[in-house]
């Protein structure tokens, strides 16, 4: 009896996945115009807002019953259904059936592209405001204890455990997101759109300005604006970040600061990896740190800086060269990181926040380094 009720219930499900159109993500054409983020990183699985690429196209669908693939390049078959680029960013209200059923270009529906490494932190805090509302959460500013001070109207969004010490949460500007069981400290200052990710520590005195994102299980000290901080990593101590990128699993040794203009206010060239030439961006670039990136105390970092994962870096307290290859060993040489030694020095940064370096991802990172340190 149960498999006769069951049959016409799974035969239902499955005309239904059958006749959903399909939205079908991918980001190979573009890999390379993002590099030293998506070194080891696919372009979509990159965090801005409160979310990766990937996962604001995954929740947005989900919501509206629409059928989401994932690849590498494009389908050309439109009874398929239609192909996005993830250098897209969705908007909260983009009704995807008809985008689906539409020959007009993204940027009609009202969608955001991304272009240049600088376009992640411009678009940052637009995009805090989009996930938000993609993750349709619930104002909890009622649930702000009176011994914290409160400025501005937008909305303050709470997670489960929050532990909220004598700190400002200003909103002049734009909604605070604090995720489950982080601790802001007394006396930090932090004003939206701002993100913090679950397990965060935002410790005593840190200064954070609005257009920020900061991931899971990270640990913030200091001042940061306009800035995207992966998750597992630690800025600890004073120092300054703006308009920059830093990697999962970086560690910004005390002192660490970056500058974001030049004196002369014009606009800064970031190198670009692919092209082997600089690219000219905007006048407000910091650096773009790829993960598992380690910064000694008092690192000076130039604007605009690009900097490869898996580097260690501890040759620039005056200021940093303009690009820093991946595996780099001090910075300002071609030494590079002697692999075993990069992968017990991994293993013992990872296992200080509680997770571990299996032999998949040691595998991965043999894989990587061998590439590039071909000759």
């Amino acid at each position: 009896m149960e498999g006769f009720l069951f049959r016409p219930f799974f035969i239902v499900a499955l005309i239904k996945l059958l006749i959903m159109p399909f939205l079908h993500l991918y980001d190979n054409d573009i890999k390379h115009d993002f590099y030293p983020l998506t070194v080891n990183n696919h372009i979509m699985d990159l965090k801005l807002g409160l979310l990766t690429i990937r996962d604001k196209w995954k929740y947005l669908a989900a919501k509206q019953q629409i059928n989401l693939t994932v690849d590498n390049s494009p389908i050309h078959d439109s009874s398929k259904g239609r192909s996005i680029s993830a250098s897209y960013l969705p908007t909260s209200e983009l009704n995807l059936l008809d985008f689906l059923h539409s020959e007009q270009s993204p940027e009609t529906f009202g969608l955001r592209q991304l272009s240049n490494l600088w376009d992640l932190t411009q678009l940052n805090a637009w995009s805090i405001h989009q996930d938000i509302s993609i993750l349709g959460l619930t104002d909890s500013s009622t649930s702000v204890p009176a011994h914290v001070k409160r400025l501005g109207n937008h909305a303050i969004y709470l997670g489960k455990d929050v532990v909220l010490e004598h700190c400002t949460l200003n909103t002049t500007d734009g909604p605070i997101h604090i995720a489950d069981h982080v601790q802001i400290m007394d006396g930090a200052s932090l004003r939206g759109p701002l993100s913090i990710g679950n397990n965060s520590i935002i410790k005593m005195g840190a200064t954070i300005y609005g257009g920020t994102s900061i991931g899971e299980h990270c640990v913030i000290g200091g001042e940061i604006k306009n800035s995207i901080i992966n998750s597992y990593s630690n800025k600890s101590h004073h120092g300054y970040i703006g308009d920059s990128y830093i990697g999962s699993w970086c560690n910004l040794g005390a002192g660490t600061t970056c500058s974001n203009v030049k004196n002369t206010l014009g606009d800064i060239k970031l190198w670009n990896i692919h092209q082997n030439k600089f690219n000219t961006a905007v006048n407000k670039v910091g650096v773009f740190m790829g993960d598992h990136v380690r910064t000694a105390i008092n690192t000076s970092i130039n604007s605009g800086t690009v900097i490869g994962p898996f580097s260690n870096i501890f040759e620039f307290s005056t200021i940093s060269s303009k690009y820093i290859p991946s595996f780099a060993w001090g910075g300002k040489s071609t030494v590079r990181y002697e692999l075993e030694k990069l992968l017990s020095e991994t293993e013992k940064w990872m296992a200080a926040k509680g997770q571990s370096l299996d032999s998949i991802k040691k595998d991965t990172i043999r894989t990587l380094y061998l590439q590039l340190n071909k000759n």
